[in-house]
């Protein structure tokens, strides 16, 4: 008898394997780097007048590192969220400019209104890049006063993500 209804046992596992699989979100990345160090860095600065940015500039602070690059689409959409984004006094938005060049970066923000960014180191090759563990640009990482990495948000920001999952984020890391 249960040789029987094998195939309909089957048919009704597959089925609910594929249900799960519609409920996931694609866009949400696990990082394995959450609860670790952000992996250090010394890179050039995209400004003039700084030599370079290292991880050891942010010790001891709660800072956000926004990865982007001039060619990236959804980077020009999280942009003016960026401009007009007032984080809590102490906490630096860092951005990692990404595969990118430095002229056409500077630029870019040039034309995009302006640079958000506390600093900006410049990752042409995308060695930390990989080292993050980056998918894409844009991508953002929430990290806090011992260097751990609390929050990686793939993908443009937007005013939702930044009150639901961003700001959380930097509130906690901001608890003593």
């Amino acid at each position: 008898m249960t040789r029987r209804f094998l195939p309909l046992f089957i048919f009704l596992a597959v089925l609910a394997l594929l249900a799960i699989g519609l409920t996931l979100n694609p866009r949400e990345l696990p990082s394995a780097l959450i609860g670790k160090n952000v992996p250090e860095f010394t890179l050039p600065a995209l400004a003039h007048d700084q030599p370079e940015v290292s991880t050891s500039d942010f010790n001891g602070q709660v800072w956000v590192m926004n990865v982007w690059a001039s060619w990236c689409v959804a980077c020009q959409d999280e942009h003016d969220l960026l401009l007009s984004w007032r984080l809590p006094e102490g906490v630096s938005l860092v951005g990692l400019n990404y595969k990118d060049h430095p002229k056409a970066a500077r630029d870019w923000l040039r034309d995009m209104g302006g640079d958000p960014y506390t600093a900006v180191a410049v990752d042409t090759v995308g060695k930390t890049g990989i080292d993050l563990g980056i998918y894409g640009v844009p991508e953002t990482f929430v990290i806090d006063r011992n260097g751990k990495i609390l929050l990686r948000h793939t993908g443009a920001l937007s005013q939702q993500s930044m009150l639901a999952k961003v700001m959380p984020a930097v509130n906690e890391a901001l608890k003593p």
